[in-house]
């Protein structure tokens, strides 16, 4: 009797025994989001769930390896990571969405460098110099500095006098105006955003060169991820941009929407990784 009483008022208050048993959807965040915008990451997580009817949980962690292992390792549904570790790792992910900035699904990678250096005109004039990395396997802030090296007919490991990853691109940009480093490449998209949030980070900064176009940074889910919840997820990213919240969200991320995309837009980017790892791209990092 007490055991239909509970589905009774169960029943009456609005909730279905599948909701108290929902397996939380598992959404990572990396580098390509700014970690420190919370409250964006709280209102997201709300307006997900209330479209797919069950919990969410994002989770951040520092490297793309990272994500892609836990991708691989099941423990994770979902994740928003760089074009190049997609490009990488394909076999255990499917593409799911591409945000659109600025009218297009691409973004550029800036070398970057303090605003008191007025010399350096690109990648050429840091010879010798200290140079930031955000990833490993980030586009932006790792192979196209390799690939601009290569390009020079240089070695990337021995060109600079010292190097160093940061795992951030936010962090890049901090060294660069800390004058801790010389140089940086970083995300554009990221670099632009934190220039509408913190103007005076970015004016001790220079934009010196930008690099050709890549496609966005996109969201990536696992590769056996069912499709009914692959679908459903997509779906309602994709339509973000049809009701208020979702077109506020999509403001606070810096993004005109986000689209179905396609693999022909990271051709680049995939021509750019092998270039770099044919030829056995790597730092100097003492």
């Amino acid at each position: 009797m007490r055991a239909l009483c509970l589905v009774f008022l169960l029943f009456l208050s609005g909730y279905s025994w599948a909701e108290t048993q929902a397996v939380p959807l598992r959404l990572a965040l990396s580098a390509v989001f700014l970690g420190e915008r919370q409250d964006v990451v709280v209102r997201w997580r709300d307006y997900l769930e209330s479209h797919l009817q069950r919990p969410v949980m994002f989770v951040q962690r520092k490297s793309y390896r990272e994500l892609t292992d836990m991708l691989q390792q099941g423990e994770l549904d979902a994740a928003w990571i760089c074009s190049s570790p997609y490009v990488k790792h394909k076999s255990v992910q499917k593409l799911m969405a591409v945000g659109v900035w600025q009218g297009e699904p691409l973004y550029q990678s800036y070398l970057i460098v303090p605003a008191t250096d007025t010399t350096t005109h690109s990648i050429a004039d840091l010879r010798g110099k200290i140079f930031a990395y955000s990833d490993p396997e980030s586009n932006s802030g790792y192979y196209v500095a390799q690939g601009e090296l290569l390009n020079l007919g240089v070695d990337p490991k021995h060109f600079f006098s010292k190097t160093m990853f940061t795992y951030a691109h936010r962090k890049n940009v901090e060294a660069v105006a800390a004058g801790l480093v010389n140089g940086a490449r970083v995300d554009g998209y990221i670099y632009d955003m934190l220039n509408t949030l913190y103007p005076a980070l970015i004016a001790k900064t220079r934009v010196v060169q930008k690099s050709e176009k890549f496609g966005f940074p996109p969201i990536v889910a696992r590769i056996d991820l069912p499709q009914a919840e692959f679908r459903q997820l997509s779906t309602v990213l994709l339509n973000m941009q049809n009701d208020a919240e979702g077109k506020a969200l999509l403001a606070a991320l810096g993004l005109d929407k986000f689209v179905a995309g396609n693999d022909h837009l990271f051709d680049g980017v995939a021509e750019l990784v092998s270039k770099v790892d044919r030829a056995g791209g790597g730092v100097n990092v003492p």
